[in-house]
């Protein structure tokens, strides 16, 4: 079982990460208290470095952000300053978004916002705070500035899978579906095995999939049904992908029961389109994700061990879904 202390907070439940604050102020008394008891010179040949350690440090000090306790995380944010220093990148991307945190109204994160500003004159290599600076726009409802800005800095580091994530979540926020799957795409091209990524990009083709019809949304429909088979193929589990499936599967057979020549549509190797699935291809999909979702809701409402990790709100949304089905067949 993964340790959660050295999980990024940012993607665990909203309860493990008040768990993990509420464990910050032991943890820092711990790591001050041992060292200072061993009596010098003793204390010289003592090493207590090592990566787990500031892993720890930073996932407190953005657990504790993330739970209001802002005394807390500023003491985790003083160890590591001490420790790689107030011009370590990192660290000064981990200061800003502090300030960001407690900033009290929108003149205080201008100010935030005008700081990473004078950074980036004197140094615009430090790609942390070009992100940060993204981040406050977005925040500050300055979304073409911040799509800007994320632009600019792929087109210096075209390798940055997390601000192509972020530049495809900002697209998608604007209505801009061709260019959000574009991004998403450029993330899975730099990580292909990401299942969550693969379920995302099958989410926004199903969104997608509303502004077209006839043949333009049933390939719609099938790509974004293939991306959630990725995710699944990759993760069994992940309740978000069976979700997914079900959901373009039911719309899949829709269209593809009120397309006049459904079977007849053909592959086209030079532009690289794949014929449409067949119906009995999608029931048994359908099927199959209808079951594993009865599942994952039956024993995770159960407790049984190992079923535990979802969130709440993903079992109630699962559990609705299918109720939604169940309400069709009565009718």
């Amino acid at each position: 079982m993964a340790n959660p202390l050295l999980e990024a907070p940012s993607k665990s439940s909203p309860e493990t990460a008040i768990d993990l604050s509420q464990q910050a102020s032991t943890f820092i008394t711990s790591q001050s208290s041992w060292l200072s008891a061993i009596p010098y010179p003793l204390s010289l040949f003592i090493n207590t470095e090592s990566q787990e350690k500031w892993q720890t440090y930073e996932n407190l000090f953005l657990a504790c952000l993330r739970t209001g306790d802002d005394n807390t995380a500023y003491a985790c944010l003083e160890s590591l300053t001490d420790r790689f220093g107030k011009g370590n990148d990192r660290v000064v991307a981990l200061q800003g978004l502090y300030k960001e945190a407690t900033a009290k109204n929108e003149s205080e994160l201008a100010e935030v916002l005008r700081e990473y500003e004078e950074m980036l004159k004197s140094d615009p290599t430090i790609f942390s705070i070009r992100k940060r600076r993204a981040a406050v726009l977005r925040s500050m409802g300055k979304t073409s500035d911040a799509v800007t800005a994320l632009t600019n800095l792929l087109d210096q580091s075209p390798t940055d899978a997390e601000a192509w994530s972020e530049l495809g979540d900002l697209y998608l926020t604007q209505g801009s579906y061709d260019q959000a799957i574009f991004s998403f795409e450029e993330v899975l091209l730099i990580m292909p095995y990401s299942w969550n990524m693969q379920a995302r990009l099958g989410e926004v083709l199903y969104l997608a999939s509303g502004r077209t019809e006839g043949g333009d949304q049933m390939k719609i429909l099938s790509e974004s049904m293939r991306r959630f088979c990725r995710s699944l193929e990759l993760c069994d589990d992940y309740l978000r992908g069976h979700y997914g499936l079900k959901l373009v599967t039911t719309r899949l057979l829709e269209v593809l029961s009120t397309s006049k020549k459904p079977q007849q549509s053909s592959s086209d190797p030079v532009r690289g389109d794949l014929a449409p699935p067949s119906v009995d291809a999608v029931k048994k999909l359908n099927e199959l994700a209808t079951s594993k979702l009865a599942e994952i809701v039956r024993r995770s409402n159960s407790g049984e061990k190992g079923w535990d990790g979802y969130s709440a709100a993903e079992i109630i949304a699962a559990r609705e879904l299918l109720d939604r089905d169940t309400q069709k067949i009565e009718r």
